[in-house]
Protein backbone atom coordinates (compact mmCIF):
# COMPACT_ATOMS: atom_id res chain seq x y z
CA UNK A 1 0.00 0.00 0.00
CA UNK A 2 1.11 3.54 -0.75
CA UNK A 3 0.24 6.23 1.79
CA UNK A 4 0.98 9.91 1.19
CA UNK A 5 0.27 12.20 4.14
CA UNK A 6 0.11 16.02 4.16
CA UNK A 7 2.81 16.36 1.47
CA UNK A 8 4.09 19.85 0.67
CA UNK A 9 6.62 20.81 -2.00
CA UNK A 10 7.79 24.22 -3.16
CA UNK A 11 10.07 25.03 -6.09
CA UNK A 12 11.35 28.57 -5.72
CA UNK A 13 8.28 30.68 -5.03
CA UNK A 14 5.91 28.15 -6.63
CA UNK A 15 4.04 25.94 -4.19
CA UNK A 16 3.32 22.74 -6.15
CA UNK A 17 2.01 20.34 -3.50
CA UNK A 18 -0.10 21.83 -0.72
CA UNK A 19 -0.77 19.24 1.93
CA UNK A 20 -1.60 16.40 -0.46
CA UNK A 21 -2.92 13.19 1.11
CA UNK A 22 -3.57 9.97 -0.82
CA UNK A 23 -3.91 6.21 -0.29
CA UNK A 24 -3.28 3.69 -3.08
CA UNK A 25 -4.77 0.28 -2.33
CA UNK A 26 -2.65 -2.81 -2.92
CA UNK A 27 -3.42 -4.39 -6.29
CA UNK A 28 -5.41 -1.51 -7.78
CA UNK A 29 -4.80 0.85 -10.67
CA UNK A 30 -5.33 4.40 -9.44
CA UNK A 31 -5.47 7.10 -12.10
CA UNK A 32 -4.72 10.69 -11.12
CA UNK A 33 -6.31 13.24 -13.43
CA UNK A 34 -5.47 16.91 -13.64
CA UNK A 35 -4.46 19.71 -15.92
CA UNK A 36 -0.89 20.01 -17.15
CA UNK A 37 1.45 21.66 -14.68
CA UNK A 38 -0.52 20.97 -11.49
CA UNK A 39 2.15 18.66 -10.02
CA UNK A 40 1.02 15.16 -10.98
CA UNK A 41 4.51 14.14 -12.13
CA UNK A 42 6.01 15.76 -9.03
CA UNK A 43 3.82 13.50 -6.89
CA UNK A 44 5.08 10.40 -8.72
CA UNK A 45 8.69 11.44 -8.13
CA UNK A 46 7.97 11.71 -4.40
CA UNK A 47 6.32 8.29 -4.33
CA UNK A 48 9.29 6.59 -6.00
CA UNK A 49 11.82 8.51 -3.90
CA UNK A 50 13.30 10.78 -6.59
CA UNK A 51 12.12 13.91 -4.79
CA UNK A 52 11.82 14.85 -1.13
CA UNK A 53 8.94 16.89 0.28
CA UNK A 54 9.31 20.00 2.41
CA UNK A 55 6.73 18.61 4.84
CA UNK A 56 4.69 15.45 5.14
CA UNK A 57 5.73 11.91 4.26
CA UNK A 58 5.37 8.95 1.89
CA UNK A 59 5.00 5.37 3.14
CA UNK A 60 5.36 2.24 1.03
CA UNK A 61 4.08 -0.91 2.76
CA UNK A 62 4.52 0.78 6.13
CA UNK A 63 8.07 2.01 5.46
CA UNK A 64 8.33 5.79 5.61
CA UNK A 65 10.69 6.23 2.65
CA UNK A 66 10.69 10.03 2.95
CA UNK A 67 12.57 9.68 6.28
CA UNK A 68 15.32 7.48 4.83
CA UNK A 69 18.74 8.60 3.68
CA UNK A 70 19.43 8.39 -0.05
CA UNK A 71 21.00 4.92 -0.11
CA UNK A 72 18.37 3.38 2.17
CA UNK A 73 15.56 5.08 0.24
CA UNK A 74 17.01 3.64 -2.95
CA UNK A 75 16.96 0.11 -1.49
CA UNK A 76 13.40 0.58 -0.21
CA UNK A 77 12.13 1.50 -3.69
CA UNK A 78 13.78 -1.28 -5.70
CA UNK A 79 10.38 -2.97 -5.94
CA UNK A 80 9.04 0.06 -7.85
CA UNK A 81 9.31 1.05 -11.50
CA UNK A 82 8.35 4.16 -13.44
CA UNK A 83 7.48 4.72 -17.09
CA UNK A 84 8.50 8.30 -17.87
CA UNK A 85 6.74 10.47 -20.44
CA UNK A 86 9.46 10.07 -23.06
CA UNK A 87 10.16 6.42 -22.08
CA UNK A 88 13.72 7.52 -21.04
CA UNK A 89 15.51 4.84 -23.04
CA UNK A 90 19.29 4.98 -23.29
CA UNK A 91 20.07 6.27 -26.79
CA UNK A 92 23.40 4.42 -27.00
CA UNK A 93 21.90 1.01 -26.16
CA UNK A 94 19.80 -1.22 -28.38
CA UNK A 95 16.38 -2.42 -27.21
CA UNK A 96 17.73 -5.68 -25.80
CA UNK A 97 20.35 -3.82 -23.74
CA UNK A 98 17.81 -1.23 -22.59
CA UNK A 99 15.33 -3.88 -21.52
CA UNK A 100 17.90 -5.95 -19.66
CA UNK A 101 19.66 -3.00 -18.00
CA UNK A 102 18.09 -3.45 -14.55
CA UNK A 103 18.69 -7.19 -14.53
CA UNK A 104 22.36 -6.73 -15.45
CA UNK A 105 22.91 -4.00 -12.86
CA UNK A 106 21.02 -5.46 -9.91
CA UNK A 107 20.67 -9.19 -10.49
CA UNK A 108 17.92 -11.15 -8.77
CA UNK A 109 16.43 -8.83 -6.14
CA UNK A 110 15.24 -11.83 -4.08
CA UNK A 111 18.44 -13.90 -4.02
CA UNK A 112 21.00 -11.15 -4.67
CA UNK A 113 22.70 -13.33 -7.28
CA UNK A 114 23.73 -12.15 -10.75
CA UNK A 115 21.73 -13.36 -13.75
CA UNK A 116 23.57 -15.23 -16.49
CA UNK A 117 23.54 -13.79 -20.01
CA UNK A 118 21.20 -16.58 -21.08
CA UNK A 119 18.79 -15.84 -18.22
CA UNK A 120 18.76 -12.13 -19.06
CA UNK A 121 18.14 -12.86 -22.73
CA UNK A 122 15.24 -15.18 -21.92
CA UNK A 123 13.58 -12.65 -19.64
CA UNK A 124 14.17 -9.79 -22.10
CA UNK A 125 12.72 -11.81 -24.99
CA UNK A 126 9.64 -12.63 -22.91
CA UNK A 127 9.12 -9.02 -21.82
CA UNK A 128 9.41 -7.73 -25.38
CA UNK A 129 6.97 -10.37 -26.56
CA UNK A 130 4.50 -9.29 -23.85
CA UNK A 131 4.48 -5.71 -25.19
CA UNK A 132 4.37 -6.70 -28.86
CA UNK A 133 8.01 -5.92 -29.66
CA UNK A 134 9.35 -9.40 -30.42
CA UNK A 135 12.17 -9.17 -32.95
CA UNK A 136 13.22 -5.60 -32.08
CA UNK A 137 16.12 -6.60 -29.80
CA UNK A 138 18.85 -5.21 -32.08
CA UNK A 139 17.05 -2.00 -33.01
CA UNK A 140 18.08 1.35 -31.50
CA UNK A 141 15.57 3.65 -29.78
CA UNK A 142 15.89 6.08 -32.70
CA UNK A 143 14.58 3.34 -35.00
CA UNK A 144 11.27 3.11 -33.11
CA UNK A 145 8.10 5.18 -33.29
CA UNK A 146 6.84 7.03 -30.22
CA UNK A 147 4.39 4.27 -29.40
CA UNK A 148 7.05 1.59 -29.78
CA UNK A 149 9.40 3.49 -27.47
CA UNK A 150 6.64 3.57 -24.84
CA UNK A 151 6.26 -0.20 -25.26
CA UNK A 152 10.02 -0.68 -24.89
CA UNK A 153 9.98 1.46 -21.75
CA UNK A 154 7.22 -0.74 -20.34
CA UNK A 155 9.17 -3.89 -21.24
CA UNK A 156 12.14 -2.52 -19.29
CA UNK A 157 9.87 -2.29 -16.24
CA UNK A 158 8.04 -5.60 -16.41
CA UNK A 159 11.24 -7.58 -17.08
CA UNK A 160 12.10 -7.37 -13.37
CA UNK A 161 8.47 -7.58 -12.17
CA UNK A 162 8.25 -4.72 -9.67
CA UNK A 163 5.38 -4.69 -7.18
CA UNK A 164 4.54 -1.06 -7.97
CA UNK A 165 4.34 0.54 -11.42
CA UNK A 166 4.12 4.29 -11.90
CA UNK A 167 3.12 5.75 -15.27
CA UNK A 168 3.77 9.40 -16.15
CA UNK A 169 1.40 10.47 -18.96
CA UNK A 170 1.74 7.14 -20.82
CA UNK A 171 -0.38 8.21 -23.83
CA UNK A 172 0.81 11.81 -24.27
CA UNK A 173 1.81 12.61 -27.85
CA UNK A 174 0.35 9.41 -29.29
CA UNK A 175 -2.43 9.05 -31.84
CA UNK A 176 -5.78 7.64 -30.58
CA UNK A 177 -5.20 4.10 -31.88
CA UNK A 178 -1.69 3.84 -30.40
CA UNK A 179 -2.95 5.38 -27.15
CA UNK A 180 -5.58 2.67 -26.86
CA UNK A 181 -2.94 0.00 -27.51
CA UNK A 182 -0.88 1.40 -24.62
CA UNK A 183 -4.00 1.43 -22.43
CA UNK A 184 -4.60 -2.23 -23.27
CA UNK A 185 -0.99 -3.04 -22.37
CA UNK A 186 -1.35 -1.33 -18.99
CA UNK A 187 -4.47 -3.38 -18.24
CA UNK A 188 -2.84 -6.63 -19.43
CA UNK A 189 0.31 -5.93 -17.39
CA UNK A 190 -1.80 -5.31 -14.30
CA UNK A 191 -3.72 -8.55 -14.79
CA UNK A 192 -0.64 -10.69 -15.48
CA UNK A 193 1.78 -9.29 -12.88
CA UNK A 194 -0.79 -8.43 -10.16
CA UNK A 195 0.97 -5.12 -9.54
CA UNK A 196 -0.21 -1.93 -7.88
CA UNK A 197 -0.25 0.90 -10.44
CA UNK A 198 -0.46 4.69 -10.26
CA UNK A 199 -1.08 6.49 -13.54
CA UNK A 200 -1.07 10.27 -13.99
CA UNK A 201 -2.78 11.67 -17.06
CA UNK A 202 -5.05 14.40 -18.37
CA UNK A 203 -6.77 11.91 -20.70
CA UNK A 204 -10.20 10.91 -19.35
CA UNK A 205 -10.57 8.18 -22.01
CA UNK A 206 -7.40 6.45 -20.81
CA UNK A 207 -8.40 6.99 -17.19
CA UNK A 208 -11.77 5.28 -17.62
CA UNK A 209 -10.27 2.42 -19.62
CA UNK A 210 -7.56 1.47 -17.14
CA UNK A 211 -8.60 2.83 -13.74
CA UNK A 212 -10.11 1.00 -10.77
CA UNK A 213 -10.37 4.38 -9.05
CA UNK A 214 -9.95 7.93 -10.35
CA UNK A 215 -8.57 10.91 -8.45
CA UNK A 216 -8.67 14.62 -9.26
CA UNK A 217 -5.44 16.51 -8.56
CA UNK A 218 -6.22 20.20 -8.20
CA UNK A 219 -4.63 23.17 -6.41
CA UNK A 220 -1.85 21.02 -4.98
CA UNK A 221 -4.15 18.47 -3.39
CA UNK A 222 -6.25 15.42 -4.21
CA UNK A 223 -9.73 16.93 -4.35
CA UNK A 224 -11.72 13.72 -5.00
CA UNK A 225 -11.12 9.97 -5.24
CA UNK A 226 -13.81 7.51 -6.31
CA UNK A 227 -14.73 4.64 -8.59
CA UNK A 228 -15.07 5.67 -12.26
CA UNK A 229 -18.88 5.71 -12.27
CA UNK A 230 -19.18 7.68 -9.04
CA UNK A 231 -16.29 9.99 -9.97
CA UNK A 232 -18.13 11.11 -13.10
CA UNK A 233 -21.19 12.02 -11.00
CA UNK A 234 -19.26 14.50 -8.83
CA UNK A 235 -20.51 18.09 -9.14
CA UNK A 236 -17.28 19.89 -9.99
CA UNK A 237 -16.42 22.12 -13.01
CA UNK A 238 -13.35 20.12 -14.06
CA UNK A 239 -15.13 16.77 -13.76
CA UNK A 240 -18.16 18.17 -15.58
CA UNK A 241 -15.90 19.28 -18.44
CA UNK A 242 -14.26 15.85 -18.60
CA UNK A 243 -17.67 14.19 -18.59
CA UNK A 244 -18.80 16.26 -21.57
CA UNK A 245 -15.79 15.13 -23.65
CA UNK A 246 -16.83 11.46 -23.48
CA UNK A 247 -18.92 10.34 -26.45
CA UNK A 248 -18.73 6.63 -25.58
CA UNK A 249 -17.56 4.83 -22.45
CA UNK A 250 -14.12 3.44 -23.42
CA UNK A 251 -14.61 0.47 -21.10
CA UNK A 252 -16.90 -0.96 -23.78
CA UNK A 253 -13.77 -1.32 -25.97
CA UNK A 254 -12.06 -3.73 -23.58
CA UNK A 255 -11.27 -7.14 -24.98
CA UNK A 256 -13.38 -9.94 -23.63
CA UNK A 257 -11.45 -12.57 -21.67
Amino acid sequence: MIHVEDLWKEYGSHQVLKGLTLDVIKGETLVILGRSGVGKSVLLKHIIGLAHGDRGFVEIDGVRISDLEEEERYKATLNMGMLFQGAALFDSMNIEENTGFYLKQHGNKETGKKYTKAEIKDRVDHALEMVGLAGTQQKMPSDLSGGMRKRAGLARLIVYRPEYLLYDEPTTGLDPITSMQINELIVETQEQLKTTSVVVTHDIISALFIGDRLALHEDGKIAYVDTPDDFLKIDHPTIEFLRKTISQDPRSFRRKA
